[in-house]
């Protein structure tokens, strides 16, 4: 199984992302360049929505692409009125890529999550599931 290498600089932009003084929700969108083995910004998003997430997802399952990484900064409202800022990795792995693709991905999605040190890990194979309703779901379970 081949995992891919991060980006020297994605990781450095990922770990700025982490600290980011801005209270409003943002996007980093990654890929993997298949050629150089290497996983790669594709594109940043600022004061986002999942909305965009969910288009960047839907790009890559148009594009026949293997999945897409998502880091995403999330200003969290809990019930008690208190905020917070989870820095969530979404990963997306469309039904009906080859085996090979999905296990690269699979693979390097590990090694980008440890490399950065993400927690709030995240997987869904239909973008329609990824949903503000969804997502505070999942970080429901961090309490």
């Amino acid at each position: 199984m081949v995992v891919c290498d991060v980006d020297e600089d994605l990781v450095k932009k990922l770990r700025e992302f982490r600290f980011r003084k801005e209270t409003n929700n943002a996007a980093i969108v990654m890929k993997i360049d298949k050629d150089k083995q290497l996983v790669i910004l594709d594109e940043e998003h600022e004061g986002t929505s999942l909305i965009v997430c969910k288009v960047s997802l839907r790009k890559c399952k148009l594009s026949l692409a293997p999945g897409t990484f998502v880091v995403y900064s999330y200003k969290y409202q809990h019930d008690d009125g208190r905020v917070s800022y989870p820095l969530c990795f979404i990963f997306s792995s469309p039904v009906g890529c080859r085996p090979e693709q999905q296990m690269m991905y699979a693979g390097s999605k590990n090694k980008l999550v440890q490399t950065v040190e993400l927690t709030k890990v995240f997987e869904i194979r239909n973008t329609e599931d990824l949903t503000e309703e969804w997502l505070r779901e999942k970080l429901g379970f961090f309490r």
